[in-house]
């Protein structure tokens, strides 16, 4: 087994969309980039993926600057590239063309200390979709709460 620790998860990004597929890359970064990410300083709040056909670019996701990295830091925000293999990106390039459909970063973690993202082929949910889901979630919780209970 191999050993991860996740760093930033995007919380709302089941809540917000349908999740399709799900896929690992890696991600091409600055030296003090790696540094932030291993100190947890990432957020995906605002982060999307970005394809043109040839390659996968993490967009918006901000890293925050390495305070001892003094003036060779990076910028927060700046374009990060996914480093994905070709038939996937293919593939995801055929999903994302559909209506409505597209790719969201789930979560970033340290497998064997090197930067992963995951991301997801997703579709986005609907205000009734997202109510019969707490609805769901309400049931369930209160089936718990029974169940503990009565023994």
């Amino acid at each position: 087994m191999e050993h991860i620790k996740v760093v930033a998860t995007n919380r709302k990004a089941r809540h917000e969309y349908f999740l399709l597929e799900t896929f690992e890359a890696g991600l091409e970064l600055k030296g003090s980039e790696i540094k932030s990410i291993r100190l947890g300083q990432i957020s995906l709040a605002q982060a999307y993926v970005r394809l043109d056909g040839q390659q996968a670019w993490l967009v918006d996701a901000h890293i925050a600057p390495y305070e001892q990295a003094n003036i060779y830091n990076h910028d927060p925000l700046r374009p990060r590239r996914l480093l994905l293999h070709k038939s996937e990106i293919r593939k995801l390039w055929d999903m994302v063309r559909q209506k409505g459909v597209t790719v969201i970063p789930l979560r970033v973690y340290l497998s064997k200390g090197i930067a992963k993202v995951e991301i997801a082929v997703a579709k986005g949910k609907k205000l009734y979709d997202k109510r019969h889901d707490i609805a769901r979630r309400d049931v369930e919780r209160e089936l718990q709460r029974e169940l503990r209970g009565k023994y």
